[in-house]
């Protein structure tokens, strides 16, 4: 699955490439970007809440999800930053998605894609993103580099996620100070929670870390917290939640 995903990544990217001119002109007009990482260094568990209407591991989630009335519940309710998924075949998203979130909220806004290219990112500032997501598993150490240093010039963050302590350690030495750890196994779907919490024992100091996925209940999240992680994030269960501000007070251990 993974792979079929890359492979349609590198199709986008190769449009996004065809258009760069275009794209860091529309980047260029974009308000300053709101600072990721500054939300998720502050006392406390933060939360990064997603839009998402599907994925590969839970199949559909809410095909019908409204991202701004979602997001603008995940702000009430304490979210630092508000995660959007932009993949439309597999997971349903778009970029249409992220703007409309940008503009109806007034945290950072995440957009959560296979980033492949420095395009990507020109694309993610000009429709509105303050960060972006990569994927160590996916990207080789250059271009891995390469991105975390773009994200910096165009004044985005990037979140850069790891699973494994190999994938940890590429991350350290590429630069990253915020980092990821996804405690789902991209090649199998496999979600545990002891993935964030043995890999917290080898986490650099100085960066903002983020355990990502699996995290469901209060519960859930005091495990990350007590791990030393600054943030979770949270997508599904929150997208299936009645009341996702509720939902999201709760996880940060306000209720």
């Amino acid at each position: 699955m993974l792979d079929a995903i890359l492979v349609k990544a590198d199709v986008e990217a190769e449009a996004a490439a065809s258009r760069l001119t275009e794209l860091k002109r529309d980047a260029e007009r974009q308000p300053a970007a709101r600072s990721l990482r500054a939300a998720l260094a502050g006392p406390g568990l933060s939360v990064i809440a997603e839009i998402k209407r599907k994925s590969p591991s839970a199949g559909d989630i809410d095909t019908g999800l409204d991202p701004v009335r979602q997001a603008v519940a995940y702000e009430a309710g304490g979210a630092a930053a508000i995660s959007v998924l932009t993949e439309s075949h597999f997971f349903g998203g778009s970029l249409d998605d992220l703007i409309a979130v940008r503009e109806a909220v007034s945290v950072p806004v995440l957009r959560k894609d296979f980033t492949r290219n420095d395009a990507q990112i020109w694309e993610a500032r000009a429709w509105g993103a303050d960060a972006v997501l990569l994927i160590v598993a996916t990207l080789d150490q250059t271009l891995l580099e390469e991105l975390i240093a773009t994200a910096s010039d165009v004044g985005i963050d990037a979140i850069v996620e790891a699973h494994s302590s190999r994938e940890l350690e590429r991350a350290t030495a590429a630069g990253a100070n915020v980092i990821g750890v996804n405690n789902r196994d991209l090649a199998t779907f496999r979600t545990d929670l002891s993935v964030a919490e043995n890999l917290a024992t080898i986490l650099p100091d100085g960066v903002v870390t983020i355990a990502e996925s699996g995290v469901s209940t209060r519960q859930g999240a005091r495990r990350m917290r007590d791990a030393g992680y600054d943030a979770i994030l949270v997508g599904e269960e929150l997208v299936r939640s009645d009341d996702p501000a509720a939902l999201v007070a709760e996880l940060k251990g306000e209720r």
